[in-house]
C-alpha cells in the first residue's frame, strides 16, 4: 500500500460496476491514489471479478467489498461465504433473512471477512414491493426492522438507502455495528436507477460509515477528479 493510500477516505466505495476484469483494472488505475476501497459485484462475477478482487486486495493494497447478494439455504450459504472468507476480502454481502445471516456468521468465522445484510434494494419502491408480495408498511419501517433482526443474528453491519440510515444508527442493536449505503449521489447527478438517495455529505451525517457510489465516478470523463470531488464532500460533512 502506497502512502498516498493510506491517506485515501475509506468512507468512499467506488462500485467497479464495468463489464470485466480489463476494464475495472483500468478503471482502478485511473483513479489511483484517490481512492482505497473498492466493490465489485454480480455483474463483473463472470468478466474476471474474483479475480480482479485479488488483484486490487493483494498487489495494490485496496481494500475489497464483494456484493454477492447471496441467498439460499442456510448450509449452501454457509459454504459459500466459506469459500469467499478465504481470500480475506474486507465485505460481504447476503440477504438479510435471520438465518441466512447466521449461516453466513458460521462461514465467515476466523476471517476478516465482514457480514453486511440487504435490508431492502435501494432501486424499490413500495409498488414493487406489493409486486412481490413484501408485507405492508412504509419502506423506512420495513428497513428498520429487517436491520434490527439482522443485528440480532449477527450482522457485522447493514446495506441500507441513506434516507433510513439515522433510523437505523438510532436502534439499540446497531451499535458498534456498520451502515453501508448505495444511493448516494453527488448534488446534481443523474439519479439513475435509483430511487432512495442522499448526497454524500448528507449520507454521512446521518450515521453512514460508509458510501458506495458509482456511475458518477466510472462514467466521469475524468473518474480521478470525479472521485476527489465526492471525498472534499466527505470530508465537509
Amino acid at each position: 500500500m502506497t502512502a498516498a493510500d493510506m491517506t485515501a477516505d475509506d468512507r468512499l466505495i467506488v462500485a467497479l460496476d464495468v463489464p470485466n476484469v480489463v476494464q475495472g483494472l483500468e478503471l482502478a488505475n485511473r483513479i489511483g491514489d484517490a481512492v482505497s476501497f473498492y466493490k465489485i459485484g454480480l455483474g463483473m462475477l463472470t468478466g474476471g471479478g474474483f479475480a480482479l478482487a485479488n488483484e486490487l486486495k493483494q498487489e495494490q493494497g485496496k481494500k475489497i467489498f464483494l456484493d454477492m447478494k447471496f441467498f439460499d439455504i442456510g448450509a449452501t450459504v454457509e459454504n459459500a461465504v466459506r469459500g469467499v472468507a478465504q481470500y480475506d476480502m474486507d465485505f460481504l454481502t447476503v440477504h438479510g433473512d435471520p438465518y441466512v445471516v447466521k449461516a453466513a456468521k458460521e462461514g465467515a468465522s476466523g476471517s476478516q471477512t465482514k457480514i453486511l445484510a440487504v435490508t431492502i434494494l435501494t432501486s424499490l419502491d413500495r409498488a414493487d414491493l406489493d409486486g412481490a408480495l413484501i408485507k405492508e408498511g412504509e419502506i423506512r419501517d420495513l428497513v428498520q426492522e429487517r436491520a434490527g433482526n439482522a443485528f440480532a443474528a449477527g450482522a457485522d453491519g447493514i446495506i441500507a438507502s441513506p434516507q433510513e440510515a439515522a433510523l437505523i444508527r438510532a436502534l439499540p442493536e446497531a451499535a458498534g455495528k456498520l451502515i453501508v449505503t448505495p444511493g448516494v449521489r453527488p448534488a446534481g447527478a443523474a439519479l439513475g436507477d435509483q430511487k432512495r438517495v442522499a448526497t454524500p455529505a448528507q449520507a454521512i451525517q446521518d450515521g453512514v460509515d460508509h458510501i458506495v457510489v458509482g456511475r458518477p465516478i466510472w462514467q466521469a470523463k475524468d473518474p480521478r477528479k470525479a472521485a476527489l470531488e465526492i471525498q472534499g464532500e466527505i470530508a465537509k460533512a
